[in-house]
């Protein structure tokens, strides 16, 4: 039975016994009051009118004690859903406020007397939880314990469907760049195994493999799964609004390699870490001029061409590289273009530079899908 369960039977059992006793108290002055109207008139069994005013408190101890713990479940549902600052600003405003409210009751008795003692205290009780609670909201950034828990939770990382698949975070946790905890929500993890289950075979392979890729981590970070999903119960906004709000919930960051997503969380505040632009602050920056050492591994489009890559995957073509095809060759770089694919070097054989006219300029030219031109002269 879970606590969830147990605290509604608890209730239930609680309204029961507290109406049913109400009922049964109320029978002797119901049966004097009934004397005194009516006389030997009306005849009543106390017996029976004592079963009946008991059996109609269990039924409305049962009905208010189901009712109250629905109110309740939602009121604890919205607590859960708040932030850990927020809930430790209300909980010092009902404390200050019941403080302030216990030092003033004299007062207010005195003020109102016997008859209004009680209802003043009440109303001020209530206007005090207000004004406490909003302004202990209001500086929950400057609260010394919220300002350490939002240090603490500033570690956690949560991880997108897209990375997953992608699988270079594997290789960044290694790499000792990421630090703090990583967390694959449960919804994330629905989608991630829904992927690997389609009948696309394409889809089918990038699924398993973010499987797999979770599995490797598990054993290799500290990751946690399904852990904090309460704080973003599902919504009508998807998966994308969805991890926004647990990540806002925890003060955690986003990773992910989705450029929408990446989008709507920087609106909301939430901090994103997006692979794609790791990826491209690492490639290595050249300068036309430069001397680089590559190897050809295949021909160009246009004949003499050989194409190599930089160990970051910048694509290095070389005019007149055909002939040293799967050999290491220095060449100095002719121009550098930037494309929406990436970034695309174009270089010659040294030995072709060194036997050039002096006065030889290079320049920066943008891609337009054909052979580059020479060296600008």
């Amino acid at each position: 039975m879970t606590i969830h369960r147990l605290m509604y039977w608890l209730f239930v059992a609680v309204g029961m016994v507290l109406f049913a006793t109400v009922g049964f108290l109320l029978t002797d002055p119901f049966l004097r009051a009934v004397s005194q109207r009516w006389g030997e008139d009306v005849m009543l069994s106390p017996l029976w009118t004592r079963i009946g005013f008991t059996t109609a408190g269990l039924l409305l101890g049962i009905l208010v004690g189901n009712h109250g713990f629905e109110l309740l479940s939602r009121v604890a549902q919205h607590l859960e859903e708040a932030e850990p600052d927020e809930k430790l600003a209300i909980g010092l405003g009902l404390l200050s406020a019941a403080v302030i409210t216990f030092a003033l009751y004299p007062l207010l008795f005195a003020i109102g007397g016997s008859r209004l003692g009680w209802t003043l205290t009440l109303l001020a009780f209530v206007v005090l939880v207000y004004l406490s609670v909003v302004s202990f909201l209001s500086m929950k950034e400057y609260l010394p314990i919220t300002a350490q828990m939002a240090r603490r939770s500033r570690g956690i990382k949560v991880l997108d469907t897209s990375v997953i698949i992608d699988g270079r975070i594997r290789d960044i946790w290694r790499s000792g760049f990421l630090e703090g905890r990583l967390y694959v929500p449960g919804f994330v993890l629905d989608e991630l195994q829904h992927i690997a289950d389609s009948e696309d075979p394409l889809r089918r392979a990038r699924g398993r493999r973010g499987l797999d890729v979770l599995k490797q981590l598990q054993q290799e970070a500290e990751l946690e799964v399904r852990t904090h999903d309460r704080l973003a119960p599902p919504a009508s906004d998807g998966v994308d609004g969805r991890l926004v709000r647990l990540a806002k919930a925890l003060r955690a960051d986003i990773i992910t390699n989705d450029y929408n997503l990446n989008r709507v969380a920087e609106l909301q505040g939430v901090r994103v870490l997006n692979i794609n632009e790791l990826a491209e602050a690492v490639r290595i920056h050249v300068l036309p001029g430069e001397e680089l050492t590559v190897t050809p591994i295949r021909e160009g489009q246009e004949p003499d061409q050989g194409v190599a890559y930089l160990e970051d995957g910048t694509m290095v073509v070389v005019e007149g590289g055909r002939a040293y095809l799967n050999q290491a060759i220095d060449v100095v770089v002719t121009s550098v273009l930037q494309s929406a694919r990436g970034k695309m070097l174009f270089a010659e054989p040294k030995a072709w530079a060194e036997s050039t006219e002096s006065g030889v300029e290079y320049g920066t030219r943008a891609y337009r899908g054909s052979r580059k031109g020479r060296p600008i002269r």
